[in-house]
């Protein structure tokens, strides 16, 4: 247990670190380790805040007509011959992936899954919570350490590491994001900053002598520059911390519009560290909507009728893999939400043929592995990638690589009712569950994560704004918002103390003038 409260100097600085009760956190929270956190935090956080500016600034430029391009200065990136650095073995056969929060049952089961491998979400899996981020990192560390392990207080079942565990990749948060918990001179360190600071000091070394690497996944990116810091911060780590240049491996998550624009420019910035790019389909959905929507041409269909087999979203995963491809890094497909159907047999099976057919779609597009978000759909997805000629496909490239006017090309489909309940339904319940702890929530035979959130409440902002029109001739107004709101609400029953605060801020998310960034933000100021 930690002293209460805390305030520890380091050189100039004066660090604030809130107490936990989590059994195993001072093993994580040393004064090692936050001297670490402390020097990442002075070395590189006005730039990262400085960076985020730049979001804003863009976005104006998008609000005045300016659309996504590939960058003239640029040019000479794109069209040079280079390659990333090579790729550690065992991150040559990623097949399947799959992801979820850190909490020990979750990394136990999902490392002894049979994916090749797991990925750890301190992100959009996690409701931040201190003590979950604090018993995350615990359990990561003591996978490496041999001594994870989980007994079910509810049934006395043990849960163990088995003999073959998948390789480990963790996911810190966004740039966009701070962690209050821990004050650096009287600002927030930067929750990417401390996700991946506190793993990387406490596991490189371990995870090397394991044969394996300290290896990330980086989300939200929006430019070069903002993968350009990732790479300064990632050169300072490594020296800092004894490690050979390139040693740090990481997947960037292309799930920004403006980001899909600069893949080669990503991978550019970072080839010292990056092993591939993934398709993050949700948070590509909800970056159209904001980056794009306020334009009344933009105005998208159900969330439904977006499909990877279809327009922008088609596009961007072509896109993805003749680029990787080119430069000698892996092109990861997206994320299968689907969870077993209990009780409906052929309701499961209509499930599963649908990730097969997504499965088989990305293997044919060219992808060298994809990600799934339940046990029993690794079997299905493994069975599809079992169709490449070998661990992966990097010598394949698509016929053509998308341009411009493919990856900007709009979905078409109907707006309906029936669309815009499921919008408050799932969003007011995901926000909810995040509000009490939970990041990974299962909800109509999906396993959601913030992303779809995201979504739900930025399609509905849009609409409002443009009046939208609906498949049945009515247009999407306030009144009917507000009503189908109290509607869905009243069959949510109250028992659920969250459930209130979420339709609050949900409420205030859609109809509010100016549209939110990330609904995670205020969310964070009503979590205890």
């Amino acid at each position: 247990m930690l002293a209460e409260p805390q305030q520890r100097a380091h050189s100039a600085r004066m660090i604030e670190v809130a107490p936990s009760e989590v059994p195993g956190a001072e093993g994580i929270l040393t004064q090692g380790a936050l001297a670490f956190l402390a020097e990442l935090h002075e070395l590189f956080d006005a730039r990262r805040l400085e960076l985020l500016e730049r979001r804003i600034e863009r976005q104006a430029r998008f609000d005045a007509g300016e659309l996504p391009d590939f960058p003239e200065e640029t040019r000479a990136i794109r069209e040079a011959e280079w390659k990333v650095a090579p790729i550690p073995a065992d991150l040559q056969d990623r097949e399947v992936e799959i992801t979820g929060p850190t909490n020990a049952k979750m990394v136990i089961n999902a490392l002894n899954s049979g994916a090749k491998v797991f990925m750890a979400d301190f992100e959009d899996a996690t409701s931040p919570t201190w003590d979950e981020l604090v018993q995350g990192q615990v359990n990561v560390r003591n996978r490496w350490l041999g001594t994870l392990d989980f007994t079910d207080p509810g049934n006395g079942k043990a849960y163990s590491l088995g003999p073959n565990p998948a390789v480990l990749i963790v996911r810190p948060r966004g740039w966009h994001l701070p962690e209050r918990h821990v004050i650096v001179d009287g600002r927030p360190i930067a929750g990417a900053l401390f996700d991946f600071g506190l793993y990387l000091f406490h596991n490189a070394k371990v995870a090397l002598d394991a044969g394996s690497g300290p290896y990330f996944y980086l989300p939200k990116l929006e430019s070069r520059h903002e993968a350009a810091l990732w790479s300064d911060v990632f050169a300072h780590a490594e020296q800092r911390l004894g490690l050979a240049r390139g040693t740090i491996k990481v997947t960037v998550l292309i799930e920004t519009i403006p980001a899909a624009f600069e893949m080669d420019e990503i991978l550019h910035a970072l080839r010292e560290n990056i092993v591939g790019l993934n398709c993050g389909r949700w948070d590509y959905i909800f970056s159209y909507i904001k980056r794009l929507g306020r334009q009344a041409g933009r105005l998208t269909p159900d969330r439904s009728a977006m499909t990877m087999d279809k327009a922008f979203l088609a596009a961007y995963s072509l896109r993805l893999v003749a680029t990787c491809h080119r430069r000698g890094a892996f092109a990861m497909g997206g994320m299968s939400a689907f969870i077993p159907v209990k009780g409906d047999e052929a309701a499961n099976q209509a499930a599963m043929d649908k990730v097969r057919a997504d499965k088989l779609r990305e293997v044919g597009n060219g992808h060298d592995g994809t990600w799934v978000a339940h046990p029993a759909l690794v079997p299905v997805a493994l069975e599809a990638f079992a169709t490449m000629p070998g661990p992966n496909q990097l010598s394949k490239m698509p016929g053509r690589a998308p341009g411009r006017d493919d990856m900007l090309d709009l979905h078409e489909g109907p707006r309906t009712e029936a669309g815009a309940r499921e919008n408050i339904r799932v969003a007011v319940q995901y926000i909810a569950a995040w509000l009490g702890g939970r990041g990974a929530v299962p909800l109509y035979n999906l396993m959601e994560d913030a992303a779809t959130a995201e979504i739900c409440r930025a399609q509905l902002w849009q609409w409002l704004r443009f009046a939208a029109p609906l498949d049945d001739g009515r247009h999407f107004s306030r009144d009917m918002f507000e009503d189908w709101l109290a509607e869905e609400l009243a069959g949510l029953g109250d028992e659920d103390p969250n459930l209130a605060p979420a339709a609050t801020l949900f409420y205030d998310l859609v109809t509010r003038e100016d549209f939110e960034e990330f609904l995670t933000l205020p969310a964070y100021e009503l979590l205890d």
